[in-house]
């Protein structure tokens, strides 16, 4: 399979950003007001503007963001802390060693359908290595992007799912989103699931 780039600074740059939502996604903001803030080290893979890094962002724990795009890090710092939050532009499949085993959460949110397919084996090994064992992916997976044969974003299904978590991590619990953005009802699928 041919990998395919996506030029993500140019798209920030043309405001051609419909993953941006000007705010954090709607079931996380639910799961935070349900279960409570989340305790340790937290890492957020393409996190873009950071709304759901400042929504998990609290004085007693600590949030990394990352993104690929310079614009995306610097409007992300263009807003007010409200914890102890922090941004870094970065790679996922290029992060440092000294963050391996690092985090007691992974928060996914569109980075995992806007990835090229052919790296989603690399994504998981990549969120493998950053969490440690026994800790968890906090996942909200989107499952049918209407143009997931051009993305991104790119089609997910929960069979793809099973076949490329299911030997690293153990499903601990899954729901369709109740509250999500608009044009995403019954399309997302959210997981926790647990580093083995």
């Amino acid at each position: 399979m041919k990998e395919t780039q996506t030029d993500w600074e140019e798209a920030y740059r043309r405001r051609e950003t419909p993953w941006e939502k000007g705010r954090p996604h709607p079931a996380l903001s639910d799961f935070l007001a349900t279960d409570g803030p989340i305790a340790g080290e937290i890492f957020v893979p393409g996190c873009g503007s950071g709304h759901d890094v400042r929504a998990l962002s609290t004085a007693a724990n600590h949030v990394v963001g990352i993104d690929l795009a310079p614009f995306a890090i610097a409007r992300a710092n263009s807003f007010p802390k409200r914890g102890n939050e922090e941004y870094q532009l970065a790679d996922l499949f290029a992060l440092p060693a000294e963050w391996n085993g690092r985090f007691d959460v992974v928060f996914e949110h569109t980075c995992f359908c806007a990835i090229d397919p052919a790296r989603r084996a690399q994504y998981v090994e990549a969120i493998v290595r950053l969490l440690k064992p026994g800790r968890r992916l906090l996942a909200i997976f989107f499952l049918n992007p209407d143009h997931d044969e051009e993305g991104p974003p790119y089609g997910v299904s929960r069979q793809e799912l099973e076949e490329r978590f299911g030997v690293r991590f153990k499903l601990e619990s899954e729901w369709v989103p109740v509250r999500t953005h608009p044009g995403r009802e019954e399309r997302e699928l959210m997981r926790v699931l647990v580093r083995v």
